[in-house]
């Protein structure tokens, strides 16, 4: 095994000192041009790497951040972190991709690696936002995808209550006035807000909390959405749902999915909306109506204000993004019936 090449070395092969090798890596702009051109020269030229961990070690700080997301599964998250990405690339920092899956305990062990790492700062995508692991402990934190409501971190959120109304008010405006919302658990918090948000837009309408049947799953996956169709086909002809408001996107494909396995037209016999316009949305068999968060913009605006923690005249803030909803094939327009 070829020994690993040192700064002494570098030195020797350029005829210069260890601190001058130790500037032109660190300081370059002290270092006269010829001098530096040297040095560089000998590090091409003996294949000098860098020890970073022993560079991290002196400084106590490491150039990475790390992103601690819900789901890898789902891309949603997959897009948010592409946005961390950028932010964190265009500092100078890598990003290291933790994945819970949802599961506190798997969380809380990431979370211990990374402040024995003595990363910069955690992003964190949390199962309980109100948990007491993800207390700093030194290393700042910013939670993505919820908001910090005792204020005692930076928080980037999207108004999921909102989004919840303009989902289910855009059915009740079609039409629709027995409609199931399709998520769960409601342990999650974004599922709450949904939900509340959906009833909003019942009151708002004039119609009854039981316009809404809920059908909770046990996760946001494709899987559950099929699973949550089986459901709402079987229910009473005279009580069946014409419309469906899912949590998420998979969910929503799933059921989509369901839907033409028992023979069911989307939208005719039902129609679905998603949420978070993940680019599966659109190019579903039937285009898929979806609640749009700005993903990428989420993840950036995260880092950005992660990187903002060690500021002498930082203040923790929370930053919420408004939805938009985009209307697409899974759902039409139904004349409502009239009097006479």
């Amino acid at each position: 095994m070829k020994p690993s090449v040192g700064i002494r070395d570098v030195a020797q092969h350029a005829g210069v000192s260890n601190a001058t090798v130790s500037n032109v890596l660190n300081r370059p702009d002290v270092v006269a041009p010829a001098t530096r051109q040297r040095v560089l020269a000998a590090i091409e030229q003996l294949g000098f790497v860098r020890n970073e961990s022993a560079r991290q070690l002196r400084a106590g700080r490491s150039r990475v951040i790390a992103y601690v997301v819900l789901d890898a599964a789902n891309p949603f998250f997959t897009d948010v972190a592409r946005g961390v990405e950028d932010a964190a690339r265009e500092a100078g920092l890598a990003l290291f991709l933790c994945n819970s899956a949802s599961d506190d305990g798997r969380e809380r062990e990431y979370l211990e690696l990374l402040h024995e790492q003595r990363v910069e700062g955690i992003l964190i995508t949390p199962v309980d936002a109100e948990s007491a692991q993800i207390a700093e402990r030194g290393t700042p934190v910013v939670l993505v995808d919820r908001e910090a409501v005792d204020g005692t971190r930076c928080s980037v959120a999207v108004d999921d209550v909102l989004g919840g109304e303009l989902a289910v008010t855009h059915l009740i405006e079609s039409g629709h006035t027995r409609i199931a919302m399709v998520g769960g658990p409601l342990s999650i918090q974004q599922v709450r807000d949904r939900r509340e948000g959906a009833m909003r837009a019942l009151t708002n309408a004039g119609l009854p909390a039981d316009a809404l049947t809920f059908l909770e799953t046990r996760s946001l996956q494709v899987a559950e959405g099929r699973e949550a169709g089986e459901r709402l086909v079987g229910l009473p002809a005279s009580r069946r749902p014409t419309a469906a408001f899912c949590a998420n996107d998979l969910l929503a494909l799933g059921l989509l999915q369901s839907m033409t396995q028992q023979g069911l037209r989307v939208p005719d016999d039902l129609a679905v909306v998603g949420y978070d316009d993940i680019e599966f949305a659109a190019a579903a068999a039937v285009p898929l109506t979806s609640v749009r968060q700005p993903r990428e913009q989420l993840g950036r605006t995260a880092a950005q204000l992660l990187l903002t923690e060690n500021e002498p005249d930082h203040e923790h803030r929370h930053v919420k993004f408004q939805p938009e909803l985009v209307v697409r094939a899974s759902t039409a327009i139904k004349r409502r019936a009239t009097t006479t």
